[in-house]
C-alpha cells in the first residue's frame, strides 16, 4: 500500500477504522471504549448551549455526562437518577435536534413529537425523547425513550401542555 499525506490519506484512514468497528460489533467483538473525559474535542450540546468533554449536568432528575466516542463524535451518556435540580435548560423536544441537542440527550415531549398509530392521535408530551443519530450518523432527530413520568419537573416548572390536535388529524397512520 503506498502511503499517501494530507487530508485525503486523514479521511480515508478515519473510514478504515469505521469499517473496522462495524465490522468487529457485527462479529460479537466487545464495543469500541468511549474516549478519556479529560479529552479534548467537540464540546456536547443540551439546548444549543456547549459543554466540555466530561462534564456533568442535570435534567429532569438525571445526571448527564459529555463523552466523546472513538470517532470524536460527542454524546451525552445518562449516568443515572439524581435528586438534583436540572442546571440546563430544557424547552423540550420541540424541533430537529440537530444543532442544539448531541446524541444522548433527554427532553419531554411535546406536540412536536405527535403520531398517529392507525387512526388514534399518540400525543408526544406523553413521553420523554432523546436524541440520536442515523445509521449514518449524519442526521439527529428525537426518539422516545419512556413514559413522561421519568421525567422530574423542578419546582415551578410545568409540564408540555396537552397536543392541539386531535385523532381527527390521523387517516391511516398518518398525521395529517
Amino acid at each position: 500500500m503506498s502511503r499517501i499525506n494530507g487530508p485525503v490519506s486523514r479521511r480515508f484512514r478515519a473510514a478504515l477504522y469505521a469499517l473496522a468497528a462495524i465490522t468487529a460489533t457485527g462479529l460479537g467483538a466487545a464495543e469500541v471504549p468511549a474516549a478519556h473525559a479529560d479529552a479534548t474535542g467537540q464540546p456536547c450540546l443540551w439546548a444549543g448551549n456547549n459543554y466540555r468533554q466530561g462534564q456533568v449536568v442535570y435534567a429532569g432528575g438525571f445526571a448527564f455526562s459529555c463523552h466523546m466516542d472513538a470517532f470524536g463524535v460527542s454524546h451525552w451518556n445518562k449516568d443515572g437518577a439524581s435528586g438534583h435540580h436540572s442546571t440546563v435548560s430544557n424547552p423540550g423536544a420541540t424541533g430537529n435536534p440537530a444543532g442544539s441537542f448531541s446524541p444522548g440527550a433527554w427532553q419531554p415531549g411535546t406536540s412536536y413529537n405527535d403520531y398517529c398509530v392507525g387512526n388514534q392521535l399518540i400525543e408526544g408530551s406523553a413521553d420523554i425523547y432523546t436524541a440520536v443519530t442515523d445509521n449514518s450518523g449524519l442526521f439527529v432527530f428525537w426518539r422516545s425513550v419512556g413514559p413522561i413520568s421519568w421525567w422530574n419537573f423542578d419546582s415551578g416548572v410545568r409540564p408540555p401542555s396537552a397536543s392541539w390536535r386531535s385523532s381527527s388529524l390521523c387517516q391511516d397512520g398518518v398525521l395529517t
